[in-house]
């Protein structure tokens, strides 16, 4: 295998709109991430259950989101980042490869918002044999104090969890609008493509590049937000598609 298609996607719970005009988009959704043909999909924003909106629509999937939006032959990982009054809502990722070992590690910097990692382990095959592929999904806080610790806390974890030289990709949505952490994240060993600002949020009218994939002992070679009706309505964030090369 000469590369890895990683694709990081915020599904907004998989619910759109507000009100009486709340809609459930998860089926959709489940189309959508089909569609990006990614190896690996990171995703943000997913629920196990929501106890309300399970009684409103009649057609809320079966199980976790994770499990409903991961395509045929696909593994899938969840772990809950926030309790909320009637649910739970936390990160995920879905591999075509096997998983050897996954992890949590909460990075909440204060108590209105639960932010944690999701560390998952990947069998990849490259070149004849077998390596293992090191993946974090991350959706870090909405304060720039608090997204620069959530990067330290960050590179702590990895220093006790992945092997320096072991391959590795940290992908999700960063809520960096000003594109500040690129230099702590550099500061780690992870960087993404040369021209990487790719807007994905809003969906509607996208403008900021809040999505990310990051890489280490990878090489991100290419980026690319899916557009049309059908993104603009799914989640108020566009997924972000990387092409990646080893190095």
């Amino acid at each position: 295998m000469d590369g890895l298609r990683v694709a990081t996607y915020n599904i907004h719970k998989g619910v759109q709109g507000v009100g009486p005009l709340k809609r459930l988009e998860v089926h959709n959704l489940a189309h959508a991430v089909a569609a990006l043909g990614a190896d690996v999909v990171c995703l943000q924003e997913v629920r196990a259950y929501h106890r309300r909106l399970q009684r409103r629509f009649g057609h809320w999937p079966v199980g976790d989101q994770a499990q409903f939006l991961a395509p045929p032959g696909y593994h899938a990982v969840y772990r809950t980042n926030a309790v909320t009054r009637h649910g739970e809502h936390g990160n995920a990722l879905l591999s075509r490869y096997p998983v050897l070992h996954h992890a949590h590690r909460d990075v909440s910097d204060h108590r209105l918002e639960q932010r944690g990692l999701l560390h998952v382990t990947l069998a990849v095959p490259r070149g004849g044999q077998t390596v293992a592929l090191h993946v974090v999904v991350v959706h870090l806080g909405l304060i720039h104090a608090s997204r620069v610790r959530q990067v330290r806390a960050l590179g702590e974890y990895l220093a006790q969890a992945v092997p320096p030289a072991a391959p590795l990709v940290v992908a999700g949505d960063f809520n960096d609008w000003g594109q500040r952490l690129h230099a702590p994240l550099a500061a780690l060993g992870l960087r993404t493509a040369p021209q990487a600002h790719v807007p994905t949020y809003p969906a509607r009218w996208p403008l900021l590049a809040l999505d990310r994939v990051y890489a280490r002992g990878l090489r991100v070679v290419a980026l690319h937000a899916p557009h049309g009706p059908g993104w603009a309505r799914w989640s108020d964030h566009l997924p972000l598609v990387a092409q990646l090369q080893w190095a």
